[in-house]
Formats: structure tokens, sequence, C-alpha cells
């Protein structure tokens, strides 16, 4: 491109054209809008570290600090906002829902072994006085048992003592009759083995006495 010229007025008012003069141009091209011819490798190079700042890890950026801590500011407020507001009432609340119910199952359950145990002991008490009741009428029915054997006992005794002592007087009377029918006999017999024997009769009153005196003697034998 040219130099710029500039337009002035002369003293007449006419335009006069005054042309500036062009800037030299340097060794590198300074002052001049083309650009300089770049050195062999220096924009391979160029290009390169250009790339390799704008690859690293953005996290590690260091012109982004700043916009990480208030980004990371604002998550954590928000998510504290969330968990104290939403999640973590929700958690205490199925907490001590959780709390509620097992300390219900834990009363019921020593509700239940309260009334187990007393119905342990009711059950308990009832076999001991059944068992008491049924030894007890097992006594008396025993003494009654008992009481009825020795009534039964001692009224059979009493009868067989009265059939005895009644067996005894016919056994003393049959014996006393038949002793009188022995003794007839025997008078009857003894008369008249003598009458036999001698040929006469001898008297009653004597064989009677003669009897007698045998069977006397045939008693204390």
């Amino acid at each position: 491109m040219g130099a710029p010229v500039s337009a002035a007025s002369d003293p007449a008012g006419k335009p006069a054209v005054v042309a500036q003069a062009a800037p030299p141009t340097g060794a590198a091209g300074h002052g001049t809008h083309e650009p300089a011819a770049a050195a062999p490798g220096t924009g391979h190079a160029d290009a390169a570290g250009e790339h390799g700042k704008k690859s690293h890890f953005p996290p590690f950026d260091g012109t982004t600090f700043a916009s990480q801590l208030l980004w990371l500011a604002l998550s954590f407020g928000l998510l504290y906002l969330l968990m104290s507001r939403i999640a973590l009432p929700r958690i205490g609340r199925i907490l001590e829902e959780r709390h509620d119910r097992i300390a219900d199952d834990l009363e019921e359950a020593a509700k239940h072994k309260a009334d187990s145990e007393a119905a342990q002991a009711a059950y308990e008490k009832a076999l001991n006085e059944a068992r008491t009741k049924a030894n007890s009428i097992a006594g008396e029915t025993r003494n009654r048992l008992n009481a009825e054997q020795d009534a039964n006992r001692k009224s059979l005794e009493a009868e067989l003592a009265t059939k005895l002592a009644a067996a005894e007087e016919r056994i003393a009377s049959t014996k006393t009759e038949a002793l009188t029918h022995v003794k007839g006999i025997a008078v009857d017999a003894t008369g008249a083995i003598v009458s036999t024997l001698i040929g006469t009769s001898p008297a009653q009153h004597e064989v009677e006495q003669a009897v007698d005196g045998a069977l006397a003697k045939k008693d204390a034998a």
C-alpha cells in the first residue's frame, strides 16, 4: 500500500495535497501492516507452546481458581441446604419411626413375656391346688374306705361271733342230747350184757351209777 495522503488548505482556499513520508521499513517489519517473515521453525514452536498451554487439566488452571472456589461454595451450600432441609429430616423421621417401632415391639414382647409368665404362674398355682385337692380327696377317700372296712369287719366279726356262739350252743345241745342217748344206750347195753353174763338182770340204778362213773372217768381223761 502507498503512504497516506492528508488534505490541507492553502491561503487561497484551494485544497493542497500533502504527502506524508512512509516510515522506514525495519528488519523485523515494524511499522508496516504486513507481518515480517518468521524464522525457520519459529512458527511451529509457538503453535506447540500455545497448544501445550491449552491442553492442561482445567481444575489445575490457576486462572479459574476463583470461579472454581465460588462454584464449590455454591454447590456445597446448595448440597448442605438440600441435606439439612430434605434428606436429613427424612432420615431422622425414618430413624425415629424405626426406633418407635422397635420400642413398641420390645414393649409388646415384654408384655407378652409378662403375660406368659403370669399364665405359667397361674397354671403352676392351679396345678398345685389341683394336686393338693386330689391328695386331700384321696386321703379322705382312703380314710372313708378304711372306716367302712373297719365297720364291715367289725360287723362281720360280730355276726360271725353270734353265729359261732349259736353254733356252739347247738353243738353243746346236740352233744348233751347225744350224751343222753348214749347214756341210755350204755345203760341198756350194760344191763343186757350183765344179764347175759350172770343170768339175772341187775338193778336199774346200779347200772346207771356204773355208766355215769365210766363216763366221768372218760371225760376226766
